[in-house]
């Protein structure tokens, strides 16, 4: 018996961030751990302390800080493999939850229809990096690149932040293609709060509860 890994995606400023940490406060409260389980929050780039290293690296926004897509790419990779292997297939070999912030379709629609590298490029590094974990349950918060831009108008943005709004258009655009291949939940993130954390729960115990009481 393993873990659930389940993983929210979207683009910046769709509200992953709030939903994870209301969701993380939930989840050891809502019945669906069993036992000992915990839940263990995490988030890429950086969720493993050769990632946090590897997180600066990659968002540092200094006018010298222009790594090629190639290099880009192998970084996000890097930090996926260190990822799996130190927190993520650790958590769920325990039989933890893991509940992360981004995962390896983050990449795909980034690098690959953001960037322009050819999707089955990366879809042959993920097949290595990803050491045959995948979520059991991926939600995408769905919002436009429009809503995104106005959301963060008042942050400075990191370098991926920084690309503007064609670039955010095109990455959108494959999250949403790769929501509909995948069958990902997708949920309205320009609801209010409260209605996308209950939608999130919903969602959760409709697909988890059966699951444990089988």
């Amino acid at each position: 018996m393993r873990g659930k890994f389940i993983v929210i995606e979207g683009i910046d400023g769709c509200g992953k961030t709030t939903q994870i940490d209301e969701i993380s406060r939930w989840i050891p409260t809502s019945g669906l751990l069993r036992g000992k389980q915990k839940l263990v929050k995490t988030r890429e780039p950086g969720g493993s302390l050769l990632g946090k290293k590897i997180r600066n690296l990659i968002l540092d926004n200094h006018e010298d800080n222009n790594p090629s897509s190639l290099a880009e790419l192998l970084l996000y990779s890097a930090d996926r493999a260190e990822h799996i292997s130190k927190t993520i297939s650790p958590a769920l070999e325990n039989q933890d939850w893991v509940l992360s912030d981004r995962f390896c379709d983050s990449t795909l629609a980034y690098q690959g229809y953001g960037r322009n590298i050819n999707l089955e490029i990366i879809k042959n590094i993920e097949s290595i990096v990803c050491q045959g974990e995948y979520p059991d349950l991926t939600i995408f918060l769905e919002i436009s690149a429009e809503e995104s831009v106005l959301r963060r108008e008042k942050f400075i943005p990191d370098r991926i932040e920084s690309e503007g709004i064609k670039f955010l258009e095109k990455v959108n655009e494959g999250f949403k293609l790769i929501a509909k291949e995948k069958n990902w939940t997708t949920i309205s993130a320009v609801q209010d709060i409260n209605t996308i954390t209950n939608e999130i729960k919903e969602t959760l115990l409709k697909k988890f509860s059966r699951v444990n009481n089988d």
